[in-house]
């Protein structure tokens, strides 16, 4: 028998401030036209004063357990991705840790910036494969809106604040493609590209936050080669194709990116989660976002076939593949 770490809850949770484009127009040269046309973006979230990434991962984890029908004594471990904790340490993970009630167990962030959650799904498969635990819960959580250059039209319109959860636990199969779980990681990075998508500060250089740089064109020449790529490769490792794919749930950075890469990959929109237009890029969020919604709304289903590829600052790009 095989073991897997199969999906068995999700959740999500959005800040309550709606942010359409058209707030931008008063402050910025551009209009709600322009952003959606380049971006399929309609609207995004932004956290409130009082709420950090560490309340918006709490929110979601709950959400996730629930969903799982399971509570946190039932869970080992804790893995939040994200670029943007709460303070520079402790870990967000051990500050939904004690939100959680969790005395037990472990928790800790791992830091791919968009890609960040393939990240902590290949970390968690890899310690549910090898038996270091049983069920974990897994976070991506971002407050973006807090490093934004307000006056940088071609990023601060981009970018939203908000978390997604998913519980993983282990399952056994018989170590074929008809197994629920994860079948395969794809995860690559190269630092040759770190300057079309950074932040500008940091605790040993600056000694504040900084604020968000990207070079956006070609960045999205790299993100449609290396996404299709990744994605490709995911597949291959397991026999699979394209059109063995019921659902990609992609980052969701850029829906001229998203349509580039299921075209590459042989797929029609309508097999695509697509929910950048309300969300807009929450990077490490924004795959647990998506697969959640797409839970709640009855699209994603069990024994179904789903994707998962993102690119984010790093480089840092990766795919997972999982029978959900």
């Amino acid at each position: 028998m095989t073991r897997r770490a199969t999906a068995l809850g999700t959740g999500h949770y959005l800040p309550a401030r709606i942010v359409p484009n058209s707030e931008f127009e008063a402050t910025l040269d551009t209009t709600d036209e322009w952003i959606r046309s380049r971006s399929g973006i309609e609207r995004r979230r932004f956290a409130a004063e009082d709420e950090t990434t560490s309340t918006l991962a709490l929110h979601a984890a709950r959400a996730a357990l629930a969903n799982a029908g399971l509570t946190p004594d039932d869970i080992d471990g804790l893995i939040v991705a994200t670029s943007t904790p709460d303070l520079t340490f402790p870990s967000v993970a051990t500050m939904v840790q004690e939100g959680l009630g969790m005395t037990h167990g472990f928790a800790f962030d791992v830091q791919a910036v968009c890609a960040g959650f393939v990240y902590a799904l290949a970390t968690a498969n890899a310690m549910i494969v090898a038996g270091q635990a049983e069920r974990l819960l897994l976070i991506g959580a971002e407050t973006f809106s807090r490093i934004m250059d307000w006056s940088d039209r071609s990023t601060c319109v981009l970018f939203g604040d908000g978390a997604g959860a998913l519980v993983l636990g282990a399952t056994t199969g018989t170590g074929t493609n008809a197994d629920r779980g994860i079948l395969s990681v794809d995860l690559n990075s190269d630092g040759r590209y770190r300057d079309m998508l950074y932040v500008d500060g940091g605790v040993s250089t600056t000694g504040d936050a900084g604020k968000l740089r990207m070079q956006g064109n070609a960045l999205f020449r790299q993100a449609v080669e290396k996404l299709a790529a990744t994605a490709e490769t995911a597949l291959g490792k397991v026999g699979l194709t394209g059109p063995d794919v019921d659902w990609i749930v992609p980052h969701q950075a850029n829906i001229r990116i998203i349509q580039g890469t299921a075209k590459k990959l042989g797929l029609s929109m309508d097999r695509v989660i697509v929910t950048v237009q309300d969300h807009g890029n929450t990077s490490a969020a924004s795959i647990p976002l998506a697969l959640s919604v797409g839970v709640a709304e009855g699209r994603i289903r069990p024994g179904q076939i789903v994707l998962s590829e993102a690119i984010g600052g790093g480089l840092a790009w990766g795919a997972v593949v999982m029978r959900w």
